[in-house]
């Protein structure tokens, strides 16, 4: 009988505990918490209100994950938004972003000659979303030292690459490089005149991304969050009813039915390495447990740097390691209310189409910039971004009748504060900031704050090990992506010694609920299992 063992029990490692299950391997799964997710899940937080802790929305699960998986059959539900985004704009007034025509005329407003480049934009972004749809599913070409026959494969997957990107005629090409390589405000500036639909477009930028919207690079960040879909609508956000736990549970009920093995409140101390191979993993407590394959869910820094012996990987190995670049500018809330948000821009009696959506506060490029800047010279920045997202509004499992449950995902903060200071001494202070912020938008929101939960990016590290509270396992940049994610040479899922493999998000594609990860990692650990 196969076996295989993985450590982590957060929605990659379950996706390919499934996958490795389904093809007949007999899989253990080792979770550090009293429940599967990792930063999927729901939690009450305060007396009859729960909601989603960490990760808050849905779009990135890869929908063959969700077929494969039958994650409906096990109970998952996703609603789309009935508004997308909605952006006060601190004048009063308000840009809005949906379907059925909604963005185009509130883009018209502002601007007719973005009115008009809209169309063409969407057109782009759509090609190369597409692209990369093909490429989340695929193990990246790796680049290893050998000789010709064995490299064979992977020139074979750099061909198929290159047809990829060779059908694009040259204006397309140019705009993948642009992408590739330039900030999300450089290229928005290139397309647009107005403020609201850059700052809609550019928040995608630095969501997760410790970095300003003018940064090299944060035009893939945009990217990354453009490419998923929402029961089969492409680039569409929804709301997974019961939370994101909803959406890990359906994947442990899934496991459980093919016979997958979950173990809970078990930490790993370390990887067992004998003969210069991964043979199974210690808990805290003591207790071994082995396998032919030992795979790693979590994220590449607590693998290379806590959980194996130092003398076991290669010098230049452990240089990269210690180098991967981790650290969000996320500060991520949960409050409880006692009533719904009532904005300035739009006030309203009952629930309307923009309390349904993601609520972006941060009105301009500019804004966002000076955020960045800000949290870089005083550790958070005083004029935060914030989004709020009062998930209640679809979905009235969340909290009691008449009132409501809203997530904060808030930017920018250092990811470790400077001048040795620590987020537990800050922490409510800044959760105060945050507050305020969304008080000056909707007045009455800080009365109605009933409770809250607090995730600095110390307490994100903590939970759930997130580096320096990096939602993606690592910054999501050139050096740190596709062949290179987590290490030139180990982009296959296969780790630097036999028998070890990487599921998680420090691989290709990436952060972001996906499932991706696992699905690639189970397609290659089968391989070398000859099935």
């Amino acid at each position: 009988m196969k076996t295989a063992l993985i450590i982590g029990g957060g929605h990659n490692g379950l996706v390919c505990a499934f996958y490795l299950a389904r093809a007949g391997v007999d899989v253990t799964v080792l979770e550090r918490r009293g429940v599967v997710g990792g930063a999927a899940v729901t939690e009450t937080f305060y007396p009859g209100f729960r909601n989603s802790v960490a990760a808050y929305t849905v779009s990135l699960l890869n929908p063959k994950v969700i077929t494969d998986m039958n994650l409906a059959g096990h109970g998952l539900r996703v609603v789309e938004r009935r508004m997308s985004n909605f952006l006060p704009l601190g004048n009063g007034d308000a840009f809005r972003a949906g379907p059925n025509g909604l963005t185009e005329r509130e883009v018209a407003r502002f601007s007719q000659r973005d009115a008009q480049t809209l169309p063409a934009y969407n057109r782009v972004l759509d090609t190369v979303a597409d692209l990369l749809r093909d490429l989340v599913l695929t193990t990246p070409p790796n680049v290893v030292q050998t000789g010709w026959l064995q490299a064979i494969p992977e020139l074979l997957k750099s061909a198929s690459l290159g047809k990829r990107f060779a059908d694009l005629d040259m204006v397309m090409r140019r705009e993948v490089l642009d992408l590739f390589t330039k900030s999300a405000g450089d290229y928005l500036d290139r397309w647009f005149e107005s403020d609201p639909i850059k700052a809609l477009l550019g928040f995608d930028g630095i969501v997760g991304n410790f970095a300003s919207p003018y940064m090299a690079g944060s035009a893939y960040v945009l990217l990354h969050h453009v490419f998923g879909e929402v029961n089969g609508k492409k680039g569409a956000w929804g709301h997974a009813i019961g939370g994101m736990g909803a959406i890990t549970q359906a994947m442990a009920s899934a496991c459980l039915a093919q016979g997958v093995k979950i173990v809970l409140d078990t930490p790993v101390r370390e990887v067992l390495v004998e003969g210069g191979c991964a043979v199974g993993a210690v808990s805290d407590s003591g207790q071994e447990w082995r396998a032919q394959r030992v795979i790693s869910n979590v994220h590449p820094k607590l693998l290379y740097e806590k959980l194996l012996p130092e003398h076991s990987l290669p010098d230049d190995f452990k240089t990269r390691i210690k180098g991967w670049r981790s650290g969000s500018g996320t500060f991520r809330m949960n409050v409880a209310l006692s009533s719904l948000p009532q904005f300035t821009a739009e006030p309203s009696a009952g629930v309307q189409d923009h309390h349904t959506s993601g609520i972006i506060i941060a009105p301009s490029l500019q804004y966002m910039d000076d955020a960045y800047l800000d949290a870089r010279r005083h550790g958070w920045s005083t004029r935060p971004i914030v989004e709020v997202l009062i998930a209640s509004t679809l979905d009235d499992s969340l909290a009691p009748a008449g009132q409501h449950v809203a997530s904060l995902f808030c930017q920018h903060v250092q990811p470790q504060l400077s001048g040795g200071r620590s987020w537990d001494d800050h922490r409510e202070e800044v959760a105060d900031l945050m507050i305020d912020t969304v008080e000056a938008h909707a007045p009455g929101f800080k009365a109605s704050v009933l409770g809250r939960q607090i995730n600095s990016p110390l307490d994100l590290e903590r939970t759930f090990g997130l580096i320096g509270g990096d939602i993606f396992h690592g910054a999501l940049s050139l050096d740190q992506m596709f062949s290179a994610r987590p290490v030139l040479g180990h982009a296959d899922y296969r780790g630097p010694m036999p028998g070890l493999y990487m599921c998680g998000s420090g691989t290709h594609p990436g952060g972001g609920v996906t499932g991706a990860p696992g699905h690639n990692a189970a397609r290659e650990i089968l391989k070398d299992m000859g099935r």
